[in-house]
């Protein structure tokens, strides 16, 4: 889990693009963390952003 929401905000990018799957950007604690979408089911987090690797190569 990282702090820095750029480096977090990139990483997402990245393992979107990488895994050709959504990935969520979300906050627990403080800390920001990124999963596939398809795995998140924690309810106690605020999600920051949704990346689709398919509407960023439409971009």
């Amino acid at each position: 889990m990282s702090t820095n929401l750029t480096l977090a905000q990139n990483h997402a990018h990245d393992l979107a693009r990488t895994l050709m799957v959504p990935v969520t950007l979300f906050e627990v604690d403080g800390s920001l963390g990124v999963m596939p979408t398809a795995d998140l089911d924690d309810e106690d987090i605020t999600i920051i952003h949704d990346y689709d690797p398919f509407e960023i190569m439409e971009s």
